[in-house]
């Protein structure tokens, strides 16, 4: 209660940035966001001073989980206030705040060209907190809780964070550190490109953040230079990348970054998979090599890292581009990053187990150690990664049977449920497609979609492991 009681005094801080745009552009609305910021803020410091001091001996595993959730679930509670006071009805507004916080994208609001300034902003900052907070997540805690293979970083993370400081806590801070620098880098090259200055702000958070809310409905079909669409390619592979390792870059060792498998592995996938699309981008519609390039890159580089950003409606290219985006939403991006997905080394990790196992069965005598870069893969962890595998397949056809049930379409079900639990933004279909969004469905659908993008934000174990009575026997 201590430290959520401080992450509420921090959220409420954050709200006065919109309540500021509102009041420069003499708008209104700035009272939703002071209102919302000062009952946040009062919830805060009650929690922090009735409960005080009563932490001495610092955090368990059953308290970490605990925290966890309630960090997740219940700020995203807290943003969606000032929605509400803004006339958006409850289940909306905790879809949008939730899908802010856990940096999906998915929104059920439309016309965003004439929302409020502040509006506007709201949704970019939170997406840009939830994005600084995953990467603290996926470095700190998840490996600690042993996750899915997380602590397969256990030991990497600590050795890495060694050679750069000494405390976890300067690790963090570098990190974030170098989260506002990239942040502001990413403004500047928008602001290069002819981007407005508004609109290069909101832009550069939710790129950085891989989150995908955009100021326009046509999301960056609105830019017409294509240099634009390229600074967000690059920011939006960034973020997708390790930021432990970006750290050590910006430190002068970006070699290292070269030798890490998984971002080896991501930008080897994003680029044979983007110059296959390229291919029947320039077969199927008659495209310029450079127009098809850019379409096909941008594509690509979205989905796969769960930002969620569109150039137009990609539904209409065809069935196999269908086909392809449905599994990109799968993928993800590097460990330590913003992304969602199952993730890049979960894929290595299976790939690895697969190879020797067929190894095994030609000769079964053979022993054989399979590595991820120079550490071996023990058999607790490559059965921390199949199960996690198994886990996020399942839950996600659990939850298409369940969307079935609100009379949507397979394909918005299913594709409802990818991209919720990869947190990836866009689906596919009719409705919540490129060119529509997720304000249509039945609210029974939005607060089912909201619980999938939190437990997909969480890595599923860390809310499953809650359900487990074993958990809380003493």
């Amino acid at each position: 209660m201590n430290v959520l009681g401080f992450l509420y005094v921090g959220l409420a801080t954050a709200m006065l940035i919109p309540a500021i745009v509102d009041v420069a552009q003499k708008n209104a609305d700035w009272q939703a966001f002071v209102f919302s910021a000062l009952l946040t803020g009062m919830v805060g410091m009650l929690l922090s001073i009735a409960v005080g001091g009563a932490l001495q001996d610092g955090l368990d595993i059953r308290q970490t989980f605990i925290l966890t959730t309630l960090a997740w679930a219940t700020l995203p509670a807290f943003g969606a206030l000032p929605f509400l006071w803004l006339g958006i009805g409850y289940a909306d507004a905790v879809f949008e705040a939730v899908s802010g916080f856990t940096t999906t994208g998915a929104t059920v609001l439309t016309g965003l060209d004439s929302l409020p300034p502040g509006l506007l902003v709201w949704r970019s900052i939170m997406q840009w907190m939830g994005g600084v907070g995953i990467i603290v997540m996926a470095i700190v805690l998840l490996p600690f809780l042993r996750i899915g293979g997380m602590q397969l970083f256990q030991s990497e993370s600590s050795d890495r964070s060694e050679k750069i400081v000494s405390r976890s806590v300067e690790l963090i801070r570098l990190i974030g550190l170098a989260y506002v620098f990239l942040t502001v880098l990413c403004i500047a090259a928008y602001l290069v490109t002819g981007v407005e200055l508004f609109d290069a702000f909101n832009h550069a958070l939710t790129t950085i953040a891989t989150g995908g809310y955009s100021t326009h409905d046509v999301s960056f079909g609105y830019f017409k230079n294509p240099a634009t669409s390229w600074v967000a390619v690059v920011f939006m592979i960034v973020g997708a990348l390790p930021f432990v390792l970006i750290v050590q870059a910006l430190r002068g060792h970006p070699l290292l970054m070269w030798r890490d498998p998984q971002v080896r592995a991501l930008l080897g996938f994003l680029t044979v998979v983007a110059l296959m699309l390229t291919v029947y981008l320039g077969i199927n519609m008659d495209l310029q090599f450079d127009d098809a390039l850019l379409m096909a890159t941008f594509t690509v580089v979205s989905i796969t890292t769960g930002t969620g950003y569109v150039l137009g409606d990609f539904a209409q290219w065809g069935p196999p581009v269908v086909g392809i985006t449905l599994l990109l939403m799968f993928v993800g991006g590097c460990t330590g990053s913003t992304t969602g997905g199952i993730k890049i080394f979960r894929f290595l990790v299976f790939f690895g187990t697969v190879r020797a196992h067929l190894r095994r069965m030609v000769r079964p005598h053979r022993i054989m150690s399979e590595e991820y870069g120079s550490t071996r893969l023990s058999p607790e962890l490559s059965f921390s990664v199949l199960a996690f595998l198994v886990v996020y397949l399942g839950s996600v056809g659990v939850i298409t049977v369940a969307l079935s049930f609100f009379d949507l379409d397979l394909v918005t079900a299913i594709s409802a449920a990818a991209t919720s639990v990869g947190n990836v933004g866009p689906g596919l279909g009719p409705v919540i497609g490129p060119a529509g969004h997720f304000g249509p469905l039945p609210d029974g659908a939005k607060w089912l979609l909201s619980a999938a993008m939190l437990a997909g934000r969480l890595e599923l174990f860390t809310v499953l492991v809650l359900l487990d009575p074993d958990f809380w026997a003493k």
